[in-house]
């Protein structure tokens, strides 16, 4: 795969390079790992597209999450111990939850990863809320969210997101005081070269 697209939230390019280029050159060896070709697996059932073979994001995330375990990326979970004593009088939960928590997809030396191939809702849950709670809990410094250029999106499943909305969401939000430095990749399929010429 490539890197097409690259935003920087809230200094998040600036930071990584600083303090955390070492990280950031993993990123870009695991990205240039991937073969997304070979994830070129799922037929469309859908009626605009049915019978095209696209990009499957289970695929995607399998291949990202072997090439950064390989580099000493692992998962992070955070367990969740929900609150009760917001319910209002009267109101008795039939069941309190249990083994709930939050994770992280990578984490290494201060810096968060999420590989989001999906909707557009965890895109913005991942930047916006996700990475903040890591942060709070001194889990990471940055983070960095992979998310597929439109064009990318488009030979996957409707529905998927891609990185030129979320950064004109992003720049139209604004920084919050309680952001951290995200750097937003946005990738595209490998190039292929034709050679029956």
């Amino acid at each position: 795969m490539m890197i097409a697209g690259m935003y920087s939230f809230n200094g998040g390019r600036e930071t990584i390079d600083s303090h955390f280029s070492n990280e950031l050159a993993e990123v870009v060896q695991v990205i240039n790992q991937v073969d997304s070709e070979s994830c070129k697996t799922k037929v469309s059932k859908e009626k605009t597209m049915r019978g095209n073979l696209l990009y499957s994001p289970p695929r995607l995330n399998k291949a990202f999450k072997s090439e950064f375990i390989k580099l000493g990326w692992n998962s992070h979970k955070i367990i969740c111990d929900y609150p009760t004593q917001y319910y209002v009088s009267g109101y008795t939960p039939s069941a309190t939850p249990k083994n709930a928590f939050r994770e992280m997809d990578f984490v290494k030396n201060a810096v968060g990863i999420e590989v989001q191939f999906g909707k557009y809702a965890f895109m913005v849950y991942n930047v916006c809320s996700k990475m903040t709670i890591f942060h709070n809990q001194s889990i990471i410094e940055v983070g960095i969210e992979i998310v597929p250029i439109k064009d990318f999106a488009n030979q996957m499943s409707t529905g998927v997101s891609y990185f030129e909305q979320f950064v004109w969401d992003l720049e139209h939000r604004g920084v919050s005081d309680i952001d951290i430095p995200v750097l937003i990749l946005g990738l595209a399929a490998n190039e292929t070269t034709d050679t029956s010429n």
